[in-house]
C-alpha cells in the first residue's frame, strides 16, 4: 500500500536526513529531497544505490544524473517554495534543525497541502510549541502531526507506553527513561539545536515534576542507574531532560517523568572538540551503541522495557519512516498533534523495528 508513495524529506542533505532518505528508498517509497542547497541534495541523491537517470517535471525540480529521486529547493523563509516543494507528496518528514526555526513553517506547509507531518526534533521547547500551537489546526485539517519521532522522544515514549499498557494501566505514578550510550559524537545539527534550546531557556535546565515543566537554576543531580548487562551499573546525570518530558505526558497521566544520561556521553556532548560521528559499516552507522532502559511505577508495582541498538542518529530513520508508513496506511489513532505512544500501537510498532532495535518488554 505504501510502495511507490512519495515522501518529502526536508533537510535531506543533513546527517539524519540522509539516513531517512535511504530508509525510505529501502522500503519502496520515492523520496523527494527538499532543502536550501541544490548541490548538496543532488549529491545525496547521486549516492543512493541503484539510482537511474530520470527527468522529473515540476517546479524547483532538477534532473539528477544517476538518480530517480526528485530534488526541490525550498526555504522556511519562503512559504511558497515549501508549497511547491511538497506538491504531489503523500507526507513530509522534517529533519532540518534547529526545529525552533523550521518546525512551524514546515507544519504549516504540510497542513496547507493536507498531508501528514513527522519530524525528528529533540528540542524540548520546539516540541512543546508544536503541541501547543498546532493541535487544533491539525485536527481541523484532519492531518496527523507526529513530532519527536526519533531516538530522543519517539523511542522512549513507545517504550513507556508499551510497558504501561502491558500492565493494563492507564496512569502511572512515575516514568523513568535512562539512556546508556557508549559515547556521543554529536553532529553539527545537534550542537546548533542545543544552543538554541539553551538560549530559549536562559541557560536554565528543565525537568517534568508534579505534573508540569519546571525551569531550574541548580545543577542536575548525579546518581547511578542499573542498566541490564553487559552495561551494568553506571554513573548518570539525573534530570538530563530530553523530548520525553514533553511527549509522554501528552497522552499518559503521570506526575513525574525523569530522564537520565550516562556521564561519559554527557561529557562528550558538552566538550566542544568531540568529533562528529564516523561511519564504520555499509549502512553509514557509527560504532556508537545504546541501551534505553525504562521503568514505570504505579502503586508500588513496576514494569520495565529495554531497547538496544547502534547509532542514535541512524536508528531515528526507521522510527520516522515506520511512522510515515503507518500514517499513510491509516494505522494512526486520529488526527492532530500526537506523540508516538498516542499515535500508534506501541508494542506492535516496536516489534516492527526488530531489524534495527532489540526490545525486551516486562523485564
Amino acid at each position: 500500500m505504501s510502495a511507490g508513495r512519495t515522501v518529502a524529506v526536508f533537510g535531506a542533505s543533513g546527517h539524519t536526513g540522509r539516513f531517512v532518505v535511504a530508509e525510505l528508498r529501502a522500503r519502496g517509497f520515492v523520496p523527494l529531497l527538499v532543502g536550501r542547497d541544490a548541490a548538496k541534495l543532488r549529491a545525496v541523491a547521486a549516492a543512493l544505490p541503484g539510482a537511474q537517470e530520470r527527468q522529473v517535471p515540476g517546479p524547483e525540480s532538477r534532473s539528477v544524473a544517476g538518480t530517480e529521486e526528485w530534488v526541490r529547493v525550498a526555504s522556511v523563509g519562503e512559504p511558497g517554495s515549501l508549497d511547491r516543494a511538497f506538491a504531489g507528496a503523500d507526507a513530509v518528514v522534517n529533519c532540518a534543525g534547529p526545529f525552533a526555526e523550521t518546525a512551524a513553517p514546515v507544519i504549516e506547509a504540510a497542513l496547507r497541502a493536507g498531508i501528514p507531518y513527522v519530524d525528528v526534533a529533540a528540542e524540548i521547547e520546539a516540541n512543546l510549541d508544536t503541541f501547543t500551537r498546532f493541535g487544533e489546526p491539525a485536527r481541523a485539517a484532519g492531518v496527523a502531526v507526529v513530532p519527536a519521532m526519533a531516538f530522543f522522544g519517539g523511542l522512549g515514549d513507545l517504550l513507556v507506553t508499551a510497558a504501561t499498557e502491558s500492565a493494563g494501566w492507564t496512569a502511572v505514578d512515575e516514568a523513568h527513561i535512562a539512556y546508556g550510550l557508549s559515547g556521543w559524537h554529536p553532529t553539527a545539527g545537534t550542537r546548533d539545536a542545543g544552543a538554541v534550546s539553551r538560549q530559549r531557556r536562559g541557560g536554565r535546565r528543565v525537568r517534568y515534576a508534579d505534573g508540569r515543566l519546571e525551569y531550574r537554576d541548580d545543577a542536575a543531580p548525579a546518581t547511578k542507574w542499573d542498566f541490564p548487562e553487559p552495561m551494568g551499573t553506571r554513573a548518570v546525570i539525573g534530570e538530563f531532560s530530553m523530548a520525553d518530558i514533553v511527549t509522554v505526558p501528552t497522552h499518559l497521566t503521570v506526575p513525574e517523568v525523569r530522564t537520565y544520561m550516562t556521564v561519559e556521553a554527557a561529557r562528550d556532548l558538552a566538550a566542544p572538540d568531540t568529533p562528529a560521528p564516523v561511519a564504520v559499516d555499509e549502512h553509514g552507522r557509527s560504532a556508537q551503541t545504546f541501551v534505553v532502559d525504562v521503568v514505570v511505577r504505579s502503586g508500588g508495582v513496576e514494569r520495565r522495557a529495554t531497547a538496544r541498538g547502534q547509532d542514535i542518529y541512524a536508528v531515528s530513520a526507521p522510527l520516522a519512516v515506520e511512522a510515515v508508513r503507518r500514517v499513510i496506511e491509516g494505522r494512526v489513532k486520529g488526527a492532530g498533534v500526537l506523540s508516538a505512544g498516542a499515535a500508534f500501537d506501541a508494542a506492535d510498532f516496536l516489534g516492527a523495528l526488530s531489524a534495527h532495535v532489540s526490545v525486551e518488554l516486562g523485564r
